[in-house]
């Protein structure tokens, strides 16, 4: 049996690595205080001193700012609107837990150019090439290895995206989650905001994310590694972090391949 982990580390970005200030929301910042650093409090508290500790070393911890959207995360119906086909859409916390393990299949996509959509013909080419049905319950990874661009400006603002349609489309065949090694489901902001320019057509506005306006599905975003992964024919797990009342949680997703 392997595990394979489809996460990608959340760390401190370089300034280089961020194309747009907006994009520095999506990132984390991280303070380490290593076994010195913590030694006065320590001491503090417990009422010893230096010399009781051994070799004067205290504890390591680290403070993490950031948000429920940064590094690998799912994001719950509610990140997407306020109701879900008029009925309070739920949070990260109120989801049932059976959604988050299941049967895996990944679409290669890897082909795609940066702001291309998927479309349902796509999906449909995939699954007759992978000889694969969808079922109930299957959990959809999409893999355009946008995860190698991480750590450069482009991973910002170069991959592609899922279109309505195919999101529509993999929702009505029973599938609840729909992972990307990208950024974001949709294609970049820039792309959207470029796509509106031109048409004025208020449906290109995250129109993946906004499918969970009529239906509810949660996806993932910024995963890693699926290239190590067969089509199908693993299990797969996803429980994100329980936050409560939040629009995401962060999660390390992993693959389950028997050998």
């Amino acid at each position: 049996m392997r595990i394979i982990d489809l996460s990608v580390p959340i760390k401190n970005p370089k300034e280089s690595e961020i194309p747009f200030e907006y994009h520095r929301q999506l990132t984390a910042k991280i303070e380490y205080m290593d076994h010195r650093v913590t030694v006065p409090q320590i001491t503090q508290v417990l009422g010893c001193t230096e010399e009781d500790l051994p070799e004067q070393y205290g504890w390591a911890t680290e403070k993490i700012t950031l948000t429920t959207h940064s590094g690998t995360h799912l994001d719950a119906p509610y990140h997407y609107y306020p109701t879900t086909d008029g009925k309070p859409a739920r949070t990260i916390d109120q989801l049932p837990l059976d959604w988050f393990m299941g049967d895996g299949v990944v679409f290669n996509f890897s082909h795609m150019k940066p702001g291309e959509t998927v479309k349902i013909a796509d999906i449909e080419a995939a699954l007759v090439e992978m000889n694969y049905t969808i079922k109930v319950g299957d959990i959809v990874y999409l893999r355009f290895d946008a995860d190698k661009k991480l750590g450069t400006p482009e991973y910002f603002t170069e991959f592609p995206g899922m279109s309505a349609e195919a999101t529509h489309y993999l929702i009505d065949l029973g599938v609840k989650i729909i992972g990307t090694d990208a950024m974001g489901l949709d294609v970049p902001f820039e792309k959207i905001a470029a796509n509106f320019k031109e048409s004025k057509d208020p449906k290109v506005i995250w129109e993946a994310h906004r499918v969970g306006m009529y239906k509810e599905y949660c996806q993932i975003e910024k995963m890693a590694n699926l290239e190590k992964l067969p089509s199908h024919g693993f299990k797969t797990i996803c429980m994100p972090i329980n936050i409560y009342k939040a629009s995401a949680g962060w999660v390390r997703p992993i693959a389950i391949i028997e050998d």
